[in-house]
């Protein structure tokens, strides 16, 4: 219970920041674009290039990655109806899917699973899956879509290598490739890469503090309240329950099937919104999402715990 609120806490306090540096008008009217720019193409790459290299792959394939990486899947495929029925466009449709399963399982995921489980290794089927798929299948998807915003149709060879230039998917690849092979870069090489990786949570924290100063209540009446309440209810209702479902026709019982529903339970993570603001598709989606999922799964995840131990 005490790791749920600490987690919560941590994030909570750098948002807060960003939301009076925002207020203070310090860094500029630009700061939220400049800084989910700056995680997207320097600070995320190295991120996840640097967990996935010192991560054991082959460790991580077992039934919670299973249990992740379907629950996951079909929490994001759940939204898509919803976006096609309300006719929105392809990139909100994205977005609202990314933010209906992708879960915030570094700066909220790492402190809770310490806490609560005394072993952050439980959040790692999830980093892996988020990291290695999704994080390159969404970020190439908009990538595509913000080149066709224009009116015009990008070359299929552009389309076609769009993972190729994505920081994001480049960065993954690689990060997979060193933890396989075990060619692990020199220090010297891995030091600044290290250092740049921690600029990543705390500029998209500080990116989305600094956007809430603008921001009006999430639940107020436009075109966006149903596609929102649709992913507070797919991420906070829906995606635990099939996490613990899965979980149990797996055999999972215990600590075991608490961790995969924990994980399920997390809020959508902040990158969602970094990532919409990168290529300026469901921004206001992405951000609502994120603030909305977050203040409803701290009384979810307590719940979580209370009942399944």
């Amino acid at each position: 219970m005490n790791g749920v609120a600490q987690g919560f806490l941590v994030i909570g306090v750098v948002v807060l920041v960003g939301y009076f540096v925002g207020r203070a008008g310090v860094l500029g009217p630009h700061a939220t674009q400049v800084l989910s720019r700056t995680a997207f193409f320097v600070a995320s790459p190295a991120l996840l290039f640097t967990t996935l290299a010192h991560a054991d792959v082959g460790a991580v394939f077992s039934e919670d990655l299973v249990v992740t990486a379907v629950t996951s899947t079909l929490a994001c495929a759940l939204f898509l109806p919803v976006g096609l029925l309300r006719r929105r466009p392809a990139g909100e449709i994205t977005v609202g899917s990314m933010a209906s399963g992708y879960v915030n399982a570094g700066n909220l995921g790492l402190p809770i699973a310490t806490y609560v489980f005394g072993d952050a290794a439980e959040v790692a089927p999830v980093l892996l899956f988020q990291l290695a798929v999704l994080t390159p299948l969404f970020t190439t998807v908009l990538d595509v879509l913000s080149e066709r915003a224009d009116g015009t149709r990008p070359p299929i060879l552009r389309t076609v290598t769009a993972p190729l230039r994505n920081p994001i998917a480049v960065a993954t690849a690689a990060g997979l490739v060193v933890s396989a092979t075990g060619l692990v870069p020199p220090d010297s090489v891995l030091a600044p890469v290290e250092l740049l990786a921690d600029l990543a949570v705390p500029g998209m924290l500080l990116a989305f503090g600094i956007s809430l100063r603008s921001a009006a209540w999430p639940l107020r009446r436009n075109e966006t309240m149903p596609l929102l309440l649709s992913v507070v209810l797919i991420k906070n209702v829906v995606h635990p329950l099939l996490a613990a479902g899965l979980g149990w026709m797996l055999g999972l019982e215990g600590e075991a099937l608490l961790a995969v529903v924990v994980c399920a339970a997390l809020p959508t993570a902040q990158n969602v919104f970094g990532y919409a603001v990168r290529f300026d598709q469901g921004v206001t989606l992405g951000r609502d999402a994120v603030l909305l999922t977050t203040l409803v799964s701290m009384p979810v995840m307590i719940l979580t715990v209370a009942l399944l131990t």
